[in-house]
């Protein structure tokens, strides 16, 4: 959509929707630097006439139709506690329109400047604390940072916060199994988000399997070798199955799994994709990465059924 140069999948790079948020302080205007994921992105739009809820947060600014689908509208400055330059400088602002577990929302940003391509290895996990330059926002609410031209930082916001923060999307997952149908063995999860970790292992666990976590690809490349040199040609039977996001800093989920499907110790063990990335370039680049299934986070009704599918399929002897 923003491109004709596809991305080819498991090359670790990421294509990155620039964007700039101003805030005054001081009588000054400082330029903020932000990012996401194009992959999430729908379309960016001018600004819509927009309708206002009664009873909402401030940050919210509306509600507008986009042919026909209702979809609310959040000021970005605002969410961050940023005061916004008035007459300093002259902002046309845009919305960016996300997609994300099925949800389409807009963001309003001062100015949408460019699309970036960006390797994993080069994004590092948010290591600073609130009041860095950023309003009140905190580093639970940034994926990752990464450096650009003249040495300026570009934060990649995590929008998947702000939505729950709406109560819109409350990521859970129920699983009830039948204690005579309980599975053994292991699982890896990978997901930079502690949060969605917990959701995925507890489900997992549930399901009877022991968990081994990892928070990037990196990691759970260090965490494959290391169940390798404890369980050597047994992992292929331990290790029943991977989950893992993809989108994670250093090293993203389809860079991962390239690296796995091309190893003879790990080759055979199944890899289910994890995201919130709900379209169907991002499903068609999993199975060309090597996924056995894609899950959208966190769909509880296909989340055990497919696991198991998955791991019933990997257990079945070869023909």
């Amino acid at each position: 959509m923003f491109g004709d140069d596809i991305l080819k999948t498991g090359s670790n790079e990421m294509e990155l929707v620039d964007f700039r948020i101003f805030k005054k302080s001081d009588s000054k205007v400082y330029e903020g630097i932000y990012g996401v994921n194009v992959a999430k992105v729908r379309e960016i739009i001018k600004m819509p006439n927009l309708t206002e809820l009664p009873g909402v947060p401030e940050y919210i600014e509306g509600i507008f139709d986009l042919r026909g689908v209702v979809i609310p509208v959040i000021n970005l400055a605002r969410w961050m506690n940023i005061v916004e330059p008035t007459t300093e400088i002259s902002i046309k602002p845009r919305v960016i329109i996300a997609e994300f577990s099925g949800i389409l929302i807009g963001f309003i940003v001062h100015e949408a400047k460019r699309i970036r391509r960006i390797n994993w290895k080069d994004i590092e996990p948010a290591n600073f604390a609130s009041g860095s330059g950023t309003g009140t926002l905190d580093k639970g609410k940034i994926t990752g940072v990464t450096r650009i031209e003249n040495d300026e930082v570009l934060l990649i916001l995590d929008l998947e916060s702000i939505v729950e923060e709406l109560g819109i999307y409350s990521p859970k997952i129920e699983v009830d199994i039948d204690e005579n149908k309980k599975l053994k063995g292991l699982a890896l999860v990978l997901d930079d988000s502690a949060t969605a970790r917990k959701l995925v292992k507890d489900a997992l666990e549930k399901m009877g399997l022991t968990i081994t976590e990892a928070k990037n690809g990196v990691e759970g490349i260090e965490k494959m070798n290391e169940l390798y040199e404890r369980l050597g040609d047994n992992i292929t039977k331990e290790l029943r199955v991977i989950l893992s996001d993809i989108e994670m800093p250093q090293m993203d989920g389809y860079h991962f799994a390239s690296i796995i499907k091309n190893d003879d110790r790990f080759k055979s063990i199944p890899i289910i994709f994890n995201s919130s990335l709900s379209n169907e370039f991002s499903e068609s680049q999993s199975k060309d990465a090597g996924g056995a299934a894609y899950l959208t986070k966190f769909d509880a009704s296909v989340f055990y059924q497919e696991v198991l599918k998955v791991i019933e399929a990997h257990s079945k002897p070869a023909k």
